[in-house]
């Protein structure tokens, strides 16, 4: 009997998220990747990188569309919102980009579907450089999120967090080793024509390509220094 679960996965387009659908597409059967259009900055250069990735592997894509955070929900990163800011992705200014409670929103919604096609699993690709800025990106926060989706549906869904111990660097390498073309993956929060090269999530972009050792395919509008991390005070 196979051991292989099936599972749903959720795919941005971003780096971390295509690598875990590559990654499940070696250890699990990907029953269909999910992406969320809920008025990000960003969406409309992120999701048709989710489906190039879908098309390759002849995965079903589902685009759900999230209008009321736009409309309702206080987030820089929104098309509601104001500037991206620059800097650091771990600088405090990055908590204006935070869109409340976002993960617990987009998992609920995932559970459903994933029992709904008889799925097992579902897949995030959470990882280690996500705490710092995003309480519903701490394994806290995924732990009892995970707990909540299965004992909330039949099948006991698993949350899987594949890269939850991962630096970025490390999601990099094993992207890389599985064959992701991450000239087809976006991170710029801005959603301009090219990555801005400057704001939180360039930056990490930049820098985790650095670290990994492996030559970055992005094309940037800026290739300043990299801001210095910055000190932060551990939580209370």
């Amino acid at each position: 009997m196979s051991s292989r679960s099936k599972v749903v996965v959720l795919l941005s387009g971003g780096m971390d998220s295509a690598s875990a659908f590559y990654h499940a597409m070696q250890e699990n059967d990907v029953v269909a990747a999910l992406s969320f259009d809920y008025g990000a900055k960003h969406n409309c250069k992120e999701i048709p990188f989710a489906a190039y990735h879908c098309r390759k592997f002849s995965t079903e894509h589902q685009v759900i569309r999230l209008d009321f955070i736009d409309n309702l929900f206080k987030s820089d990163l929104l098309k509601s919102g104001g500037q991206i800011p620059d800097g650091h992705y771990e600088e405090e200014a990055m908590k204006k980009t935070v869109v409340p409670f976002r993960n617990g929103i987009m998992l609920s919604i995932a559970a459903g579907f994933a029992e709904s096609r008889d799925a097992n699993g579902l897949i995030i690709a959470a990882h280690a450089g996500d705490h710092a800025i995003y309480p519903d990106c701490r394994e806290e926060f995924m732990g009892s999120m995970a707990n909540a989706i299965r004992l909330g549906t039949y099948a006991e869904i698993k949350l899987l967090r594949p890269f939850i111990a991962m630096a970025k660097a490390d999601i990099v390498r094993r992207g890389n080793a599985l064959g992701v073309d991450f000239s087809k993956t976006w991170s710029c929060y801005k959603g301009r024509d090219h990555h801005c090269g400057r704001c939180g999530t360039c930056v990490e972009r930049r820098e985790a390509f650095l670290l990994a050792g492996l030559p970055d395919p992005t094309l940037y509008a800026s290739q300043c220094d990299l801001p210095p991390k910055p000190v932060v005070t551990p939580r209370a």
